[in-house]
């Protein structure tokens, strides 16, 4: 099973540039068993750019994951707690090996009746993208 998860260019850059090793969201998927993550670069990119394959999973709190993860976060402190406001836990999905494509992919023409998703949604069982 495989993610599709929107995350903003500047993090996207962070991602394959080997800065941020550690993604972070409020809510997770609840199936575990994902492998890959396509990464879904938000406007203005508006594109799958690639995939990460999951380390690890880790639910903190945000104090304490920012105090585990800060240095391989890719994300100031400001910003970090600013996206955990009101949250009592967090995730860290450590980033594993980074692919990205040639050609980044519009998921308009691969994914029938697409949506940017808000925070993540599950790939469609016949989608699989690799270059």
């Amino acid at each position: 099973m495989n993610v599709i998860l929107s995350i903003r260019p500047k993090y996207v850059e962070s991602i394959v540039n080997g800065q941020k090793q550690y993604e972070f969201r409020r809510s997770i998927f609840k199936d575990r068993n994902v492998e890959r993550v396509y990464i879904y670069a938000t406007s203005p990119v508006m594109r799958i750019i690639g995939y990460f394959v999951i380390k690890e999973i880790f639910e903190k709190s945000p104090e304490s994951l920012w105090t585990e993860f800060h240095s391989h976060a890719g994300i100031d402190e400001g910003e970090f707690f600013d996206y955990f406001s009101n949250k009592d836990t967090g995730y860290a999905i450590g980033i594993g090996d980074v692919h990205t494509f040639e050609e980044p992919v519009d998921p308009q023409r691969s994914i029938p009746g697409f949506r940017a998703p808000q925070n993540f949604m599950y790939a469609p069982e016949d989608f699989h993208l690799s270059q």
